[in-house]
């Protein structure tokens, strides 16, 4: 008998046919195929995360100066106050331009394997550098970005305070660097974490449902480790293409990337902590109903018609990925100076 079948019979009916033994087969389970998150910030490579590197990069992901418009920062498109995402279909940027695709949460980001829904960017390091030089982001471009930066003599301080070993320590790799360390930090741990380290009541009876529903119907074949996705890349439409609406043709995905015909309208996987946070849904952002995204990735993934009731189970699951937000203290920034590059809003056509 499955785990889904054992857990909808009920605490009586469990109790007969040994709910302990359930219980511990479903953890095991889970734990073959998710990690709970770590309770120390975890190392990246090639940087050295220490707390000055941290606050340096806090400071340059609030700082809007550091787009060409002195509108836009990090947290415009990557909101820590709406789930680490921006909740619009696609972000608004330079000149109020739209830019493609939706914006993923920046929350736990630092687990992914790769950043950017087809995978662009090998880390966080990469991944801080891109949306600073896009004509339809920020922007800017590295040179303004550190004639900013050294303008203001409280970043310069910041800067060498953050890598003393180092002779020219504004740069913009450097730049990148602290903006990872700071991501770095940004860590939700949630019931779901607690469960996996053997808090049995950590989850609802509906979320363990879910939970044994999600790994019995194949969901966890791709939304699975620490982040549950993050972790490769898949055919969005695997049986099923969703039409035009939630998969537009002009996106091809992966494919933009390694200019290979079978990375096609291939996406990847999508890291589900906070899913219920971060709507819209999907790369387009077209989806604004999680319980209606659920029921998509069952017949477009999985190639079956997921019943209503196992749609709201797999869905309270999901909310019992939904962490606990370190504490946010808005940053004071330094001043600008005569010297600091003046924004503007043209947009280059």
């Amino acid at each position: 008998m499955s785990l889904t079948r054992i857990l909808a019979l009920g605490t009586a009916s469990a109790l007969v046919m040994g709910s302990a033994a359930a219980a511990s087969e479903l953890r095991e389970q889970a734990l073959s195929m998710f990690d709970p998150l770590p309770s120390t910030v975890p190392a990246v490579e090639d940087n050295e995360i220490t707390p000055e590197k941290i606050d340096l990069g806090k400071a340059l992901f609030f700082d809007p100066r550091m787009s060409a418009s002195g509108v836009f920062s990090c947290n415009s498109c990557h909101n820590l106050a709406t789930g680490g995402d921006d909740n619009m279909p696609t972000s608004i940027g330079h000149g109020w331009q739209k830019g493609p695709r939706n914006s993923p949460t920046v929350l736990n980001a630092v687990f992914n394997d790769a950043q950017f829904w087809d995978g662009r960017a090998e880390d966080l390091k990469a991944q801080a550098k891109g949306p600073v030089q896009a004509g339809v982001e920020m922007a800017n471009t590295p040179e303004n970005v550190i004639k900013t930066l050294t303008s203001m003599p409280q970043y310069v301080d910041w800067f060498e305070a953050s890598f003393p070993d180092e002779e020219e320590p504004v740069t913009f790799d450097n730049f990148a660097k602290a903006i990872e360390a700071y991501e770095a930090t940004l860590i939700t741990p949630a019931p779901f974490d607690a469960y996996l380290n053997g808090n049995d009541n950590a989850l609802t009876a509906d979320q363990k449902e879910g939970l044994a529903l999600f790994m019995d119907k194949g969901c966890a074949s791709c939304h699975n480790g620490v982040n549950l996705g993050g972790n490769g890349y898949y055919p969005f439409g695997l049986i099923e293409k969703p039409g035009a609406d939630v998969l537009p043709e002009d996106d091809r995905g992966r494919f933009q990337v390694t200019k290979t015909a079978d990375d096609s309208y291939v996406f990847r996987a999508s890291p589900l902590r906070n899913i219920d946070q971060t709507a819209p849904y999907f790369h387009s952002g077209k989806v604004w109903d999680l319980e209606t995204a659920v029921a998509i990735m069952g017949t477009a993934q999985l190639g079956m018609e997921l019943q209503e009731d196992e749609v709201e189970k797999i869905t309270a699951f999901l909310g019992s990925l939904t962490g606990e937000m370190p504490e946010v203290v808005y940053p004071v920034l330094p001043a600008e100076t005569l010297e600091t590059p003046r924004p503007t809003g043209e947009v280059e056509r």
